[in-house]
Order: structure tokens, then sequence, then C-alpha cells
């Protein structure tokens, strides 16, 4: 039978409850138990798919092909199993589903209400989700509720997870808390009472925390600690300090030393092996004591708010950690470059497009993917990022002059990239798509394999398969591929079945790929990715070649 740990929040949010289930997680997988985590989110949105960066972050690409929380990419981060459709759900995807029962007539007549409809609802798709996110039988499911404490819309979230708990029965759920601890500097205090208030709102709701996570930008004191003990009728030992940590990678150490697995092992009835860190102590040492420093260039229009690319930077960490190298990321916006030129470029080892959408800022992108062809400055290009080295290629070497994705211009006399109206899913469905499709569903998304060319650069990154997350809109056209080709640009992978490009590169350049997939969906501190450790490689041979020169 599963057991289920239910991560809560208070005060503010944004303090890390994804990375504190995670790391939980971890903890517990190291322990040899077989753990998922789930994420309920509350907003009304069906999926994160078509909600800004500036709203939401980055949208996460399942393997099933879900759009989901940015925190699903932490989970898979911090254990070993995959994600999946049923590890994410919103209060848009409750009521839908409760409304299509009700059309159904399947409340037989009855008044459908908030308790028990929705409330039900909601634990049934945490019973499924823990159910299926594992072939086989999952010890520990923990299930993070997004929001904080007191929200008006978490409050069915919290209510389901207290029914819950009272239907499984005593040692079959545990509730952890997270919530904040500010240092006033005007009087050099570390202030509780937040803390206090948050667990009394949990506790009128009816929920007591079985252990409290302190997130403070500094340790928290016993004095404090036995303050918050007392007021919050917690436990000492259960009342945990989470400080400001220069790696999220600590965490699991930084919870594990303070016996939160013990606390949550107790409270589940379960003794599994102590834990074994060793593997993340190993990653910590890598990325506290690096052989070498690169510095990338991250061009892009989302460069304020740098949660939008969160698997990107997190992945070139990992590549970080597997060549024994610090990776210094800084974001370039642009429509700066479009203003000011691309001598911003110059000091960089290497230059990296991301994915996105809208035109805004893409010319910017293109005169920084130019300098890296023109200069043998090594570059990665991901979705837009290929695409848009597409365009600057056929612009400038293969004579196509205004060439374009119909994305940007409708008009251009040379669509290199467009919109693809017809092709397969990943369950063989033939789907189509048009300007006037509902944007959440024309997208190509989830994990696809497709042959590698032998003997190009792909092929000796990934071998003879490449399988990878996808969540893009607009294709390479492939009425224009034999005129890029003749001009030498490589095409070393393609679908399958419609035959589509999904990595490019230039044969006579030292490192310059472009990829319609998202790799970075698939790298983990434990294994790294193979592209992204090749990528770094190749901008610690450009910084020695430009040292020697």
């Amino acid at each position: 039978m599963t057991k289920f740990v239910f991560v809560t929040g208070g005060v503010v949010s944004s303090l890390g409850k994804g990375i504190a289930a995670a790391s939980l997680a971890a903890i517990l997988e190291s322990r040899g138990l077989q753990v998922t985590l789930l994420k309920l989110d509350p907003y009304i949105n069906v999926d994160p798919g078509t909600m800004s960066p500036f709203q939401h972050g980055e949208v996460f690409v399942t393997e099933d092909g879900a759009e989901t929380d940015l925190d699903l990419g932490h989970y898979e981060r911090f254990i070993s199993s995959k994600m999946r459709k049923v590890n994410n759900f919103t209060t848009g995807q409750i009521y839908e589903s409760v409304l299509r029962k009700e059309r159904r007539g399947d409340y037989l007549g009855k008044t459908v209400q908030v308790i028990p409809h929705i409330t039900n609802e909601i634990q049934d798709f945490i019973t499924r989700g823990a159910d299926q996110s594992w072939d086989g039988a999952t010890d520990v499911a923990i299930v993070e509720i997004g929001g904080t404490v007191g929200d008006i819309e978490s409050l069915p979230f919290l209510e389901a997870a207290r029914q819950m708990s009272l239907r499984l029965g005593r040692n079959n759920a545990a509730f952890i808390h997270l919530t904040l601890v500010p240092f006033i500097a005007s009087a050099g205090e570390l202030k509780t009472k937040p803390t206090q208030h948050s667990v009394q709102k949990l506790r009128e709701i009816g929920i007591i925390p079985n252990a409290l996570l302190c997130r403070a930008d500094r340790p928290i004191p016993d004095e404090e600690r036995a303050k918050i003990s007392l007021f919050s009728n917690v436990p000492l030992d259960a009342v945990i300090s989470v400080w400001d940590a220069d790696s999220i990678y600590k965490i699991p150490g930084m919870l594990h030393n303070q016996g939160l697995d013990n606390l949550i092992c107790e409270a589940l009835a379960i003794n599994p092996p102590p834990a074994d860190l060793s593997m993340w102590e190993n990653l910590i040492d890598r990325l506290e004591h690096p052989r070498h420093q690169v510095r990338i260039a991250m061009v892009g229009k989302y460069v304020d708010l740098t949660e939008s690319y969160k698997s990107l930077t997190e992945a070139l960490i990992h590549a970080g950690i597997h060549t024994h190298s610090r990776v210094v990321v800084e974001y370039i916006d642009s429509e700066a470059i479009e203003q000011n030129g691309t001598e911003i470029l110059a000091p960089f080892d290497a230059i990296l497009v991301p994915g996105g959408f809208g035109k805004r800022g893409t010319e910017g992108k293109i005169a920084a993917i130019r300098f890296a062809r023109e200069n043998n400055v090594p570059y990665l290009g991901i979705c837009l990022g290929m695409q848009l080295a597409v365009i600057e290629f056929a612009r400038h070497v293969a004579g196509l002059d205004l060439a374009n994705s119909t994305e940007f211009d409708q008009a251009s006399p040379h669509p290199v990239v467009a919109l693809i109206n017809e092709w397969m899913d990943r369950e063989g469905r033939v789907e189509k798509r048009d300007e006037g499709s509902d944007l959440g569903g024309t997208m190509r998304k989830g994990a696809q394999s497709c042959p590698v060319k032998p003997g190009t650069l792909a092929a000796r990154i990934y071998g003879n398969v490449v399988n990878e997350r996808h969540r893009h809109r607009y294709e390479v056209n492939n009425v224009y591929v034999p005129k890029l080709e003749a001009a030498g640009l490589v095409i070393s992978a393609r679908t399958p079945t419609e035959e589509l490009p999904e990595m490019m590169e230039l044969p006579n350049h030292p490192w310059f790929v472009g990829v319609q997939f998202h790799p970075e969906f698939t790298s983990t501190p434990r294994d790294g990715h193979p592209l992204f450790s090749s990528y770094i490689k190749a901008a610690l041979e450009h910084q020695q070649n430009r040292a020697g020169a």
C-alpha cells in the first residue's frame, strides 16, 4: 500500500517546496524505497502550456507529452523515476473532469459541490498518479500542494489532503509544512511570528504538520527553533532549519543531517535501510572543486526571468559537473543585440540560443548565430535556436534572401521554417494543425526516437539513435532542405515517418549544432547529458585555442 507525504507552504510563495519535496524523495530513494512525486497546481488553467513564462516560468515536458509545472523537472533531476502526465494536475483539470461526469449523469442528478465531488476527484487524481507513476508498486508518494496556506484557491486541495489522510488511517500519511522565517535587518533578528501564524492557519483547516521546514537566509539558532516549536505545537526535532544554499543539490544532505527522513519514516511506520548520499556528496565535491571555468552567452528574450530557462541552466551545470568545469551562464537580451550589435558576444567561450515563441528579439538571435558561425564560436541552438540557425544559414550562405519562418513573416519568399499542417503523433495518429488551431493542441510534444546519420557530430554524441522530448509548433520546411544541404548544411537526424529535420550541424565549424527537441529535459546531475557535455568540452577547447593564439 502506498503511503503519502503532503508538502504544503505558507507565508509567501517561491520558498522552494518543489526542491524540498524532491530532496526528501532523493533521500528516501537512497534508502531503497520506490518514490514518486506529484504536483497539485491550484490555478484554473488546464495546464501551463499557454501561460507566459513571466507568469509561470518554464513549462516542463514529460516523456508522454504533458506540459507541466517546472517542479516536475526538479523531481526528475533528484530521483530516478520519470514523471508522467498523471504526476501534475490543476484545478482546471479537476473541474473539467467533474463537469464531464456531471454532463454524463454520473452523479445521478445530485447537486454537484466542492465537497464531496471536487475533493473526491482530487483524491482520485492523487491515488491514480501514485499508482501509475511506477510500473511496479510505489512505496511513498510525495504530494506537493501549490500555493500558500490561506489562499482561497488552495483550500479544496488542502481539504482533500485532510480527508485523504483520515481515510488512509494512522501511519499512512504525513504532512510537511514549508514556511518563512524572515530576518529583519533593522531589528537584527529572525522573526518567527509568520511561521506561527501559518501553522495556526494550517491547524484551523484540520492539518497538523509532522515537520516544519523553516526557510531563512541563514541557519536558524536553537532559541528560535524552540520558540517555533512551543507556539506551533511541533516537537523541537521536527523544526528543521533550511537556509539559503549556493546549490540546490546540497539540500538532500542538509535535510538528512537534521533527521527529516527519520521523522517521516517514523510517521509512516516504515524502517528502510540507512540513507546513502555518497552520490550527492560526490556531485557537491565536483561542483565546489572545478578544474576549469567557461562563460556561456545565452541569448534570449526572457533574460529578466531566469526561471524561464530552469532546466537549461541546470543541464549546463550538470555538464560542468561531468567536465570538471564551472559553467558561468550570462543572459544576453537579444533585443540589446539588435540595437547595439554583436560586440558584447566577443568575450564568451560559447553561444546558446534557447527555445521560445514569438517574433520579438528574433533578429538579435539571428545576429548572434551569425557571429558564432563566422567566428568559429561553439554554438548550440535548441528548438527555435535551431530554426533561427537554419534561417541564418539560408540567408547568408545559401543565398535565400529574406528567408524566414512563417511564424514571423507570412509573406517571406523563402519560408524555410513553416507550420507543418499534418504530422504523426506518438500514438500513430495523424494530427492536423493550422493558424486557427488551439495553441495548446497544435504542438509536437513528448519523446520521439529518430535515427542519426552516421559519421556526423550528432552520431559521435548520441550514437545511432536520438530519443528526446519535443515542444514546438513549427518545423524546418523540407522543400528547402536540398538547397540548404547543397550549400553545406548537414541534417544529421530526421523523424522516421515525415523525415522532418531533428538535428543540423555545420561540418566546417568546430562545433555548431541545432536541435529541434529539448535535450535539457532529460539531463540529470547523476548522469549529465552527452550533448551538453560535448558542448562544454567544445567551449573549453575554444577557450584554450584563443589563449594560445
